[in-house]
């Protein structure tokens, strides 16, 4: 593994961006443990949310009235001014909300937890917005690839010299080794707006970042593909090749010529895979059959439990915890609910014990087995001016265990026919976190919607490390630790 550079002086605490942004953190005053997922609200419709390690930025323009009201579920309500957060060394400290559920219905009977998920789902359709919307948003993604074991080799050719073939194999050794003991981590960062009408999207990208290490960027598919050419070039370039695995054929002419100059093109994405990422995000939030409220409000296939009442901003929240009922449902978390409109305010969500997502196991026939073993999240809504419940932050992890182990047998096109016979097995686990921060949602349009133009692709900036200008005056998410003490440069 990486070993992580000590940065002399962490930005936790301090006003450093610019003169017109500052960094600080939220703690929790009993404990001191950062709180995440603050909202830091700077005027009526804007304003951040902190971090996973309670942190956030924001842009001192964007403040109002020279005060900064910060609000969490579970938390007293605190409004502070600029000057009150500067003499407090940027640090802020918030209250733990009362636990009033016993103390509101000491004398009445306390409400069914039941008729109130019931009473959600009736105002489903009234309490929030899905089309002819415009989402101005920041991206964040973290992957990870932890490979277990990776063994490449030619177990045998009826073509290549005895020679080439242990120096192919030792090629192979040396790029299996270096990917099982190399740090495959990378950050990808965009901001722009995704605009939803009926059934279209178009998406537009003001700018776009990747930050990787010096190693490239390792994938399943890019493992097999610089494996299959190290083959080749030991290979008759002249000649075309039959791949195939197992019982099928994959390709008729597969060839060495030209490969290495197609479509080497690292400082773009396609937004069409840009528009894919965001919007498998964004459907978690929503109330149809991918969103994730959809599945844990089924009262037939969960079970309640009324954890707690408190006021917040006024208003009475339910606190409501709830975990698999039936063999069909997978996840276990919470919901914070308005009494009000029985609207949620924020929703948490994970697996539950022995609990999977898709799986595929085709090991015996194929050398094929996966299984989504890791799948979290944390939604959170707010109130816009037509009183609809919208996303103001959506977190959603992923993980994976792969496993490929198959035999790729090369062909020659020609009448001798001469067979290359090439091992790969491949073992190991990936991981995925998603954030999505939206500076604003506004309605839209059919004429707007129709005159906007879509670009095929948008250039990126490759970074080997974080740099607080590079998003200097936007709307984002503070980098974590691990992001500001990432040094791609660092050898493995």
């Amino acid at each position: 593994m990486k070993s992580y550079f000590t940065l002399g002086i962490l930005i936790l605490f301090s006003c450093i961006l610019n003169a017109q942004e500052l960094t600080a953190k939220i703690v929790d005053s009993k404990t001191n443990e950062p709180i995440p997922f603050v909202a830091v609200q700077t005027a009526e419709f804007k304003g951040v949310i902190s971090n996973e390690e309670g942190e956030f930025i924001i842009n001192l323009e964007d403040v109002d009235t020279n005060t900064i009201e910060f609000s969490c579920l579970g938390y007293q309500t605190l409004t502070i001014s600029v000057e009150d957060l500067e003499a407090n060394n940027f640090k802020i400290q918030l209250e733990p909300a009362v636990n009033e559920l016993n103390a509101i219905y000491l004398t009445n009977s306390k409400p069914n937890v039941d008729s109130i998920i019931a009473r959600v789902n009736r105002n489903l359709i009234k309490n929030y917005q899905n089309d002819a919307l415009s989402y101005n948003f920041f991206y964040r993604e973290t992957s990870y690839t932890n490979f277990d074991n990776l063994d490449l080799e030619i177990k045998k050719s009826s073509k290549v010299k005895k020679r080439q073939l242990e120096e192919a194999n030792d090629k192979l050794s040396k790029m299996s080794n270096g990917i099982v003991n190399g740090d495959f981590v990378y950050f990808t960062d965009y901001a722009g707006t995704l605009n939803a009408m009926d059934d279209s999207l178009k998406l537009y990208v003001d700018k776009a970042t990747k930050i990787i290490n010096s190693n490239e960027n390792v994938s399943l598919e890019e493992i097999q593909k610089n494996a299959q050419l190290t083959v080749l070039k030991y290979l008759d370039t002249t000649m075309t090749y039959k791949l195939k695995t197992g019982l099928f054929k994959i390709e008729d002419s597969l060839s060495l010529n030209n490969d290495d100059k197609k479509d080497k093109n690292l400082d773009q994405f396609k937004i069409k895979d840009l528009k894919k990422s965001t919007v498998s995000v964004l459907d978690k939030s929503k109330t149809g059959t991918n969103g994730m409220l959809l599945e844990v409000l089924n009262q037939d296939d969960y079970d309640y439990t009324l954890a707690n009442a408190s006021m917040v901003n006024g208003e009475m929240v339910y606190l409501v915890t709830f975990k698999p009922d039936r063999s069909s449902a997978n996840f276990t978390g919470s919901l914070y609910i308005s009494e009000d409109t029985y609207g949620v305010l924020k929703l948490d969500y994970r697996f539950a014990k022995g609990k999977q997502g898709e799986k595929l196991n085709l090991k015996l026939l194929f050398g094929v087995k996966y299984i989504e073993n890791v799948s979290s999240g944390t939604i959170i809504y707010t109130i816009n001016e037509q009183n609809l419940y919208e996303p103001r932050y959506i977190k959603s992890e992923s993980g994976q265990y792969f496993y490929l182990n198959r035999s790729l047998k090369f062909i020659e096109n020609s009448e001798d026919g001469n067979k290359t016979t090439f091992d790969c097995k491949i073992v190991g686990n990936s991981m995925s976190r998603v954030e999505l921060l939206f500076s604003s949602i506004n309605s839209l349009n059919r004429t707007e919607f129709d005159i906007l133009e879509e670009k095929e692709v948008i250039a990126y900036d490759v970074l080997r490390k974080y740099d607080a200008n590079t998003w200097s005056g936007k709307q984002t998410l503070a980098p974590t630790t691990e992001l500001k003490t990432f040094d791609g440069d660092d050898k493995q």
